[in-house]
């Protein structure tokens, strides 16, 4: 008997028909002497549907109301598979995440978990009962709602795996697995079978969808196994059929690129004539910080006359607006600051542990872009991933021509 924590995504439970099939799943691990604790997205496009509801009434609304809304979604798709489960004759109760607790700081609308109080999950488990808990969601310490961001539903997975040491935490999406790219651009993109904590955490740092970023970092310091699987796919989780996340000495062959990934939710923002002394850095990128805006992709070019110099960062799209929001602020501090922005660029990344015991990787990324007349505007690195910014409208040709320049077209 194992004791296993189920996710299952937005397109998963997207209506009473998609929620039957995730009964029957997780009825069959049952039926397997499983101990199981479900934790559900809500359905496909009602996140989306209450975020326009706040910001019909504001756009600068009040994040603890706005936490309070969104979270909505999340108790109806718990509650409806709960009572799936009820009627399959498996005891079943829903829990939001106030009632587990799932513990947060106060950053509402991108909060992150401090810990999972699991002694009452314990009892209900031990009785057979499924405990189906509501994604994406917490309680600060004031006792209000907070809500994770986006993809905080994986997060809350793999918390609850963790603190209830589960032997694995299956990740259910619309996909069957990760891919060497997105198939919907490359269609010779291959499943990945094994992936290490490492590689996937910088493919959902740059683009990946399929896992979010917070949830792979989570699983790497407290080494929950992950599995990413297809819901839509007859087979179950305890089948093993999708892609393993796992401990990077559990994998045999290492390619030296192991995927391309990309990501359109990206904006660019520069500065011009920033003084150049020290301690302005720390100015743009302090105020930044305290409104939970997280930034990218950093250069800053070198000063030609030693006084004014030039600085470029990126940020999510999403957070373009609040960005330069705070620039105002900023500028009012250093006269003579220019501001400008674009968000027609996109992230192409490619990513492999194989990188740190290869020459020439980057080089080769370089001049296959160059073959193909993509200019690239800002280039950022890391021990096993090269990243660049180019225009929007070049995304899909250069996700091409790199999947085979590294050869992972190849069978």
């Amino acid at each position: 008997m194992a004791l296993l924590v189920l996710k299952f995504g937005g397109t998963s439970v997207a209506t009473i028909p998609a929620i039957e099939n995730v009964a029957n799943k997780v009825s069959q691990e049952i039926k397997l002497g499983h101990k199981v604790a479900v934790v559900v997205s809500a359905m496909a496009g009602v996140t989306n549907q209450l975020v326009s509801y706040c910001s019909s009434i504001s756009q600068l609304y009040d994040s603890k109301e706005y936490d309070a809304v969104v979270a909505s979604g999340e108790q109806v798709t718990s509650g409806l598979l709960a009572l799936a489960l009820q009627k399959r004759g498996v005891k079943a109760r829903s829990w939001q995440g106030w009632q587990v607790p799932i513990v947060t700081n106060d950053v509402h609308g991108k909060a992150r978990i401090k810990g999972v109080e699991t002694d009452t999950l314990h009892e209900s488990l031990n009785t057979g009962e499924v405990a189906v808990i509501a994604g994406f969601q917490g309680i600060a310490p004031d006792g209000r709602i907070t809500t994770l961001g986006r993809g905080g539903s994986d997060t809350s997975a793999v918390a609850v795996a963790a603190a209830l040491k589960a032997e694995r935490c299956d990740i259910y999406t619309d996909v069957d697995g990760v891919y060497t790219a997105d198939p919907r651009i490359v269609n010779r993109a291959k499943k990945i079978p094994r992936i290490s904590y490492e590689e996937m955490l910088e493919m959902a740092s740059v683009g990946a969808k399929v896992l979010q970023t917070r949830s792979v970092e989570l699983a790497m310091k407290e080494k929950v196994p992950l599995q990413v699987l297809s819901s839509f796919d007859g087979k179950l989780g305890s089948d093993l059929p999708g892609t393993m996340v796992m401990d990077e000495a559990e994998i045999v062959e290492q390619e030296v690129v192991s995927g391309v990934t990309h990501s359109r939710d990206e904006a660019k923002v520069t500065l011009r004539q920033l003084p150049d002394v020290p301690g302005v850095a720390a100015k743009i990128f302090g105020p930044l910080a305290d409104s939970a805006i997280n930034v990218d992709m950093i250069v800053q070019n070198v000063s030609a006359d030693k006084a004014k110099t030039d600085l470029t960062f990126t940020v999510t799209r999403a957070d373009l607006p609040k960005t330069l929001d705070v620039l105002k602020g900023v500028a009012a501090e250093l006269p003579g600051l220019q501001v400008e922005s674009s968000a027609d660029v996109s992230k192409v990344s490619i990513i492999g542990i194989g990188m740190r015991s290869y020459v020439g990787v980057a080089s080769r990324m370089f001049k296959t872009l160059a073959e193909k007349g993509i200019n690239i505007q800002v280039i950022t690195t890391s021990e096993i991933k090269v990243s660049v910014l180019i225009g929007e409208e070049y995304t899909e040709l250069a996700v091409r021509a790199l999947h085979s320049a590294y050869g992972l077209d190849q069978e």
